[in-house]
């Protein structure tokens, strides 16, 4: 299988003042396409400073990272964001809905930031909806509904523009182990679709759920 990810020699450093702190010292790795890995560690080991850069959310102080066929480390942040929209769907543990629209207009976010016609952004949301279990609550707020609905909510979000990949981020963490085990297996539904997966987690159990781990520990693969 070819990579959809490769990093090299990544390093992440903070300047906090009189004192630098870095959080990535040097991480190599590859990610292939259709693969579900987990990335774990403790918390403050570098995990999520990992999985910024991934998600593109961020850079890294030095090395060389690939998404694809491109180089990202050379890309310039200008269009990251662009490069955020189409190509990685994220599902964040607090949800990171938006309160004041329904379950459908924030699944069409980003086919808007995309301009995808209002019409067509309709039947998209609604088909990742329903894929999710959720053709009933489309019109309903975030507040109108459970953890784990809302949860699926965000995995419809993110895979409405049916991206390469699919980043997690401590997906189950706010959810009862039930709602966490329903929406790991959408996850593994998904990978088995061909979408490429990767969670970021402190939780064995929800390592194990992957193909593959990858081990932080203070800013080390290991």
């Amino acid at each position: 299988m070819e990579n959809v990810i490769k990093f090299e020699n990544i390093e992440k450093l903070y300047d906090m003042g009189k004192v630098s702190v870095k959080a990535l010292r040097g991480v190599s790795s590859e990610i292939k396409r259709g693969e579900f890995v987990a990335i774990i560690g403790p918390s403050g080991s570098g995990k999520s400073t990992l999985m910024h850069i991934l998600g593109c959310l961020d850079t890294a102080s030095s090395g060389s990272f690939w998404l694809e066929d491109k180089e990202i480390s050379k890309v310039k942040k200008g269009k990251l964001s662009q490069i955020r929209n189409m190509q990685i769907g994220f599902v964040f543990q607090t949800f990171n809905l938006l309160p004041h629209l329904n379950v459908r207009r924030n699944v069409e976010l980003p086919l808007m930031y995309s301009g995808i016609s209002a019409g067509k952004r309709y039947k998209m949301a609604e088909k990742v909806l329903t894929d999710v279990g959720l053709a009933d609550r489309m019109n309903h707020k975030p507040s109108e509904l459970s953890g784990g609905q809302r949860q699926r909510v965000a995995i419809a979000r993110a895979i409405v523009n049916n991206p390469a990949i699919i980043l997690a981020d401590e997906p189950t963490g706010n959810l009862d182990t039930t709602s966490g085990n329903d929406i790991l297996s959408i996850f593994s539904e998904l990978n088995n679709a061909g979408h490429t997966i990767i969670i970021v987690t402190h939780d064995p159990a929800v390592a194990e759920r992957a193909d593959r781990t990858i081990k932080i520990v203070d800013g080390l693969i290991v």
